[in-house]
Formats: C-alpha cells, sequence, structure tokens
C-alpha cells in the first residue's frame, strides 16, 4: 500500500513545470554615460544619472528558473547550489563595486538597469545544473525594474 501511493505521488509530479524564484541583495554604483556623445548630449539625455561621480543603489536580484519536480526530492533545482551560483557569478562580483569602473561587462556597455539584467543572465545562463534560467529581474529602486527572459 505504502509503495503504490509513492508511485501516484511521483505520477502526480513528473511532467509538471514549475517556477522557482530565489532573491538576493547587492549594492553598486554607476552612472549613465555614451562616449560617443558631447557632455551637453549626456546631460540632456540622462540628467543628473550622467554625473561622472556616479551614484548608488541597493539592488534587488530576482532569479527564476524552470524545471520538472524531482519525485525523489521534490525540488526542481538544489536550493543552495542555486544560492552559491548566484552569490559566485553575481553578488560577489557586483557588490560594492563601481559598476562603470570595476565590472568588465560594464566597460563598454552603460550599466543602465536593462543591461545589469541581461548582464546578470549571461553570467548565470548555463551554470544552473537541474532547470533552465527563466527570468533575471533587477530591482533598481522598489517600483523600478527590468526583467529579461533570454533571446527571443
Amino acid at each position: 500500500m505504502a509503495i503504490e501511493a509513492n508511485r501516484t505521488a511521483e505520477a502526480s509530479v513528473k511532467g509538471t513545470m514549475i517556477l522557482l524564484t530565489r532573491r538576493a541583495d547587492f549594492s553598486a554604483a554607476h552612472y549613465y554615460w555614451n562616449d560617443a556623445w558631447s557632455a551637453n548630449e549626456n546631460e540632456r539625455v540622462f540628467g543628473k544619472c550622467s554625473n561622472r561621480n556616479g551614484h548608488g543603489h541597493n539592488y534587488t536580484l530576482e532569479v527564476t528558473v524552470e524545471g520538472e519536480i524531482d519525485p525523489v526530492s521534490g525540488f526542481v533545482v538544489d536550493l543552495k547550489a542555486l544560492k552559491d551560483i548566484i552569490e559566485r557569478e553575481v553578488v560577489q562580483v557586483y557588490d560594492h563595486r563601481h559598476l562603470n569602473l570595476e565590472v568588465p561587462e560594464f566597460e563598454r556597455m552603460i550599466p543602465t538597469t536593462e543591461n545589469i539584467a541581461i548582464a546578470i543572465w549571461k553570467r548565470l545562463d548555463g551554470k544552473i545544473s537541474g532547470a533552465r534560467l527563466h527570468r533575471v529581474r533587477v530591482y533598481e529602486m522598489p517600483d523600478l525594474f527590468a526583467d529579461y527572459m533570454g533571446e527571443v
């Protein structure tokens, strides 16, 4: 009887696609600047965000993965492994850094919320065992965030 109940539980989760989201926080500074434009044009387009001294944000990152539930563990992905990957690939690289000056991908790319989401996707894509990256959401402020879901 117990064996039959276990088979039923396994059958009920097999083939079920689940989205699982993990959050992390990091603080970083940045500024917006396009080297192809004059100082006046940068200030006109980016306003006070073009100040080359930069300004900071307390970012919140949400990483959503998708996959099937493992019938034995009940998990989509090893949660500690996911946390460790986010910590290693994003938080340790971005936290308390000036993105324009200290993070390689922003040497030539303006670190807007949109571009930060894309850069984080590239850092994480293919590194999460057992699940596929579904979405990266970066909050610059509680009322401003960008979602990136990979190439279409």
